[in-house]
């Protein structure tokens, strides 16, 4: 299970469920849980599946008698099956069932998530109402009751809990027939490998009991943390409380996920198969899709904050804070405004927010002197100072960009030494060897020494206040600019050369194996690639904390940003994840090549990048964040806590041999504590799993689903329409304040008042459409393109009505009204006449046509700032659906005069579509075309119109 959605505190009505059905909890202990209505409730004990299922004394249900014929069928068909038709018949058992986990309950749980769907289910088919079916209620009471204890009282509870419980019991089938069947195609597949030394077959052995032992621990820590609330995900039915890390959750990043897993590879080893190693692989790997596809996404739903994209918060606000105090303490060098909320939603900061549009801002902030600008800095102005899509490996390129177009140049010119070499093979391998050395020295030893002089004296930024002239009033910062955007290019190239002269290096030295079943060349490229991925999940990891600024060493360069740590992400877990990762893909490569240079290249990079760490960043950490520098990171801090309770265990049942125990173990703890952090770090990094690396497959995938559904629409068309008064059904469009007509300038939003008869669809939904796109006016055959809104919009949630059934008012007389307001992402942005459209039930029935409405674009008068000034604030208004956290202060007021003035026209953003609308009207009216990061990084009415004027004369004078 999880390792982040179920690590909830453990509340106390939980914590007897080993106890007996009788046992009920004391009522101090008693914690409550609340389901999304309000309703508050007592939660019951509840009580663990194999004891549950198992124990002889414990009442079985129907689904736990289901669940026990299912598990004696496989052992059956094990024992008397031909060897090879179990093997091929428990990998394709295993397969269904481990879908049933990952895909099914994936989808299960999200629509739950999403929409409540499980518990609409449970309503609407009236399973638990006495009602109406009173038998299938009586069915599930029983099955129910016989499972729990004495404080459960079935008909006291809300319906949310009592579908959380039966819910169990099909992910109790699920998850024990999915192990069952692994164990039993593992077991079928067992064999002897006759090619390998004793000493090796006991390795294999001893390592893999071991991973299956620290499996078993890691789930039963696990369980004890985060009970069965968060074990058979509670809080996507009730809510119990808030995340928290402890225990396990201190060691690795979703243990439950990752080290967990660690049993699969212990039996693979046992067995010494490569079938189930693959299925091992392939089952972790959907277990991680589960993760990232569900899980994550769940989390930034529930527990997430939204916040704007560029809200300026003045940095002195935050210099009573030098150092952030949360559940995990923060890691250095991180860039802020890609930072997570740490103390929240720290296991799923990556990935996690996706489906909520959640942005996270920084808790940590620092004045900048007065002397260097009049208005208060802040993160978002430093961030857009320093930053311009600068390049990282070979992503954010821009071959108009003559740094960009020179690192390609070179990456080629490797690429083209490596393939279209003619020297002969004894001396092409020592070529690309001392090639790979050259940069790999050049980056750690030559960059390392330059970043040590520019923490010592500016080394840097002295080379170019000495060498280059700067305007008057540019000076230093002109200097930093220049130092710090060199550096970034050389350092950014020199890391693109280390992989592309390694991979050279390896590539000559790999010979292709004709027979892969030979000796271990199988096992050597799967764990080369293995070692990889690992490699690749890392580097992301650390660069989704990091940020530009951490990742290019920014805190050398530049004092603006405040001096804080940042221990989030990964580096909740270790000190400096970088350090592993800096050698897991060679090495990988070294494996796969099966090369001794390759390996021993791999060694001295390792030991490079670790002196790089050791002389240049822990300095300047020490210098710069003095005593907030973490000594332990979470993985060391587990251990250490391990060790100390086993040592007082041992004392206690050592008696007199205690002190003689205690002595020797002190004499090895000098030894210990040199090889711990690193063995430590070293055994994270290889137990835990990359991300799906198909994300960005499945991001085109989405883009072209979602063009597919926008190009076409197949109607659905009620059937009741009869019983309906056609005439009853009325809109009237409110004229616009500006033009008092019909006529609304784009972006402008557009009122509509509707009347319907009583007993109307709650369903109904008003779309707008171009004139003359539908042929029909009974029924709308092409898409809205998303332009539509329900006429009772509290009753919906996204695309989903909340409520049950059809939502006809039957037997309801009279007439109805209400009205809605297109705004935003819900009005056309081309101008064009459109019509609006009222449908019926949610389907595309037309009830109501009213229009044309005309929608046009004025530019400002004039291409003066004043003129555009003014446009542009109306046009933001809009645009911002003058929500007042977000518009200008200055709404309303006269041209601002002076630097102070103009903070007023400061603006900002929930997502980046509202600043893709401004761009757009901005291009439209103008025929100036910037993106939304543009537009973002100004979020100033002042400084925005400056910038139109300045590239719109820019334009004209080409």
């Amino acid at each position: 299970m999880s390792g982040s959605l179920r690590h909830r505190k453990p509340g106390a009505a939980e914590s007897q469920q080993t106890g007996s059905a009788s046992e009920a909890p004391a009522k101090s202990s008693i914690v409550y849980g609340k389901t999304p209505d309000g309703t508050v409730f007592p939660v019951p004990t509840t009580h663990d599946v194999l004891t549950a299922l198992f124990h002889p004394s414990y009442p079985k249900s129907h689904l736990d008698i289901l669940n026990l014929a299912l598990l004696g069928a496989q052992l059956v068909a094990f024992w008397f099956l031909p060897r090879a038709t179990v093997r091929t018949a428990f990998l394709l058992y295993f397969a269904f069932w481990r879908l049933a986990y990952n895909l099914g309950l994936g989808i299960v749980l999200t629509k739950q998530s999403k929409r409540r769907w499980m518990v609409k289910q449970v309503r609407q088919r009236g399973w638990l109402d006495p009602a109406r079916r009173p038998a299938v209620r009586n069915w599930i009471r029983k099955q129910l009751q016989g499972k729990m204890g004495a404080d459960y009282k079935f008909d006291d509870l809300p319906l949310e809990y009592n579908t959380w419980l039966l819910f169990r019991q099909l992910v109790d089938i699920i998850l024990l027939n999915d192990f069952l069947a692994y164990c039993m195609f593992a077991f079928a597949s067992f064999r002897v490998p006759t090619d390998l030394h004793s000493f090796v077959h006991a390795l294999r052995w001893i390592g893999g009991i071991f991973l299956i032992v620290f499996n078993l621990w890691v789930k039963t820590e696990a369980h004890h943390v985060v009970k069965d609330y968060g074990w058979y995900w509670g809080d996507v039915f009730f809510e119990r409380g808030a995340l928290i890390f402890d225990g396990v959750f201190e060691m690795a990043p979703h243990p439950m996920y990752s080290v967990g897993y660690a049993g699969y590879y212990g039996l693979s080893m046992i067995v010494g198969s490569y079938p189930v190693l693959f299925a091992s692989l392939a089952a972790h790997a959907a277990q991680f899709a589960f993760l990232n596809f569900f899980e994550n996404p769940h989390i930034a739903r529930t527990y997430g904050q939204r916040k704007p994209l560029s809200a300026r918060t003045p940095i002195q606000e935050k210099l009573q804070s030098p150092v952030v105090e949360t559940d995990a303490p923060p890691h250095r060098r991180a860039e802020s405004e890609s930072d997570t909320a740490t103390a929240v939603v720290s296991e799923s900061e990556a990935d996690g927010a996706s489906d909520s549009e959640c942005t996270f801002i920084p808790d940590r902030e620092r004045p900048r002197s007065p002397k260097r600008a009049k208005r208060k800095m802040s993160q978002h102005d430093l961030l857009n100072k320093y930053f311009h899509k600068d390049p990282v490996g070979l992503l954010n390129l821009d071959l108009f960009r003559a740094s960009d177009f020179k690192l390609v140049l070179v990456v080629l010119y490797a690429g083209v030494a490596v393939l279209g070499s003619s020297l002969p093979q004894s001396a092409i391998v020592p070529l690309h060897f001392v090639h790979a050395l050259a940069w790999r020295c050049f980056h750690s030893f030559v960059l390392g020494y330059i970043l040590k002089a520019q923490s010592q004296s500016k080394f840097l930024v002295r080379h170019f206040l000495k060498h280059y002239y700067y305007p008057t009033g540019q000076g230093d910062s002109g200097a930093v600019n220049d130092a710090f955007d060199n550096w970034k290019e050389v350092y950014n190239l020199s890391t693109c050369m280390i992989y592309v002269s390694f991979f050279g290096m390896a590539w000559q030295s790999y010979v292709l194996t004709p027979d892969w079943t030979a000796g271990d060349q199988l096992l050597r490229h799967t764990l080369g690639m293995i070692m990889i991925f690992l490699h690749i999940w890392t580097a992301i990891e650390c660069y989704s904390v990091l940020g530009l600024f951490g990742w290019f060493f920014g805190d050398f360069f530049i004092d603006d940003f405040p001096t804080t740590l940042e221990y989030t992400g990964i580096y909740r877990y270790l000190n400096n994840p970088e350090r592993t990762a800096s050698g897991a893909a060679l090495f990988g490569l070294a494996l796969m090549s099966s090369s001794k240079l390759v390996f021993f290249a791999a060694v001295v990079s390792h030991i490079s990048h670790g002196w790089f760490i050791t002389n240049v960043e822990t300095p300047h950490m020490r210098k710069l964040y003095g005593d907030n520098v973490r000594g332990d990171a979470g993985l060391t801090r587990m251990l250490k806590k391990l060790a100390k309770t086993n040592a007082r265990l041992l004392e206690a049942g050592a008696g007199k041999h205690a002190p003689e125990l205690k002595r020797r173990a002190l004499e090895m703890k000098e030894t210990l504590e040199k090889v711990m952090g690193d063995t430590t770090e070293a055994m994270d990094q290889l137990l835990a799993k990359s991300r799906p690396m198909i994300e960005e497959v499945m991001n085109d995938t989405k883009i072209l689903l979602q063009q597919s559904r926008e190009r076409m629409v197949i109607p659905r068309v009620a059937r009741d329409i009869t019983q309906y008064d056609l005439t009853m059904y009325k809109m009237t469009i409110v004229p616009s304040p500006l033009t008092e007509t019909l006529r609304f300038h784009l972006g402008e939003p557009i009122e509509i008042a509707w009347q319907a008869p009583a007993n109307h669809s709650r369903k109904d939904w008003i779309g707008i459409y171009r004139v003359g796109a539908n042929s029909s006016t009974l029924v709308t055959q092409v898409s809205s393109l998303g332009l539509w809104l329900p006429v009772y919009a509290e009753e919906w949630q996204g695309d989903t009505p909340r409520i049950d059934g059809d939502g006809t008012q039957y037997g309801a007389e009279g007439v109805v009204s209400g009205r809605v307001t297109f705004a935003q992402d819900k009005l056309p942005m081309t101008p064009e006449k459109y019509e609006l459209r009222y449908h019926h039930d949610g389907k595309h029935n037309v009830m109501s046509i009213v229009g044309p409405v005309e929608i046009y674009l004025a530019p400002p008068p004039q291409l003066e700032f004043a003129h555009v000034r003014a446009w542009l604030l109306q046009i933001v208004r809009w645009c911002l659906n003058n929500d007042p956290l977000l518009i200008p202060a200055s709404c309303g007021q006269s041209t601002p005069t002076g630097e102070e003035s103009a903070e007023q026209d400061d603006f900002r953003f929930w997502n980046e579509s509202q600043a893709e609308r401004i761009a757009s009207i901005i291009h439209q009216a103008v025929g100036v075309e910037y993106t939304a990061e543009v537009i973002i990084a100004d979020a100033n009415v002042t400084s925005l119109s400056r910038r139109i004027i300045a590239s719109k004369r820019l334009l004209e004078q080409s």
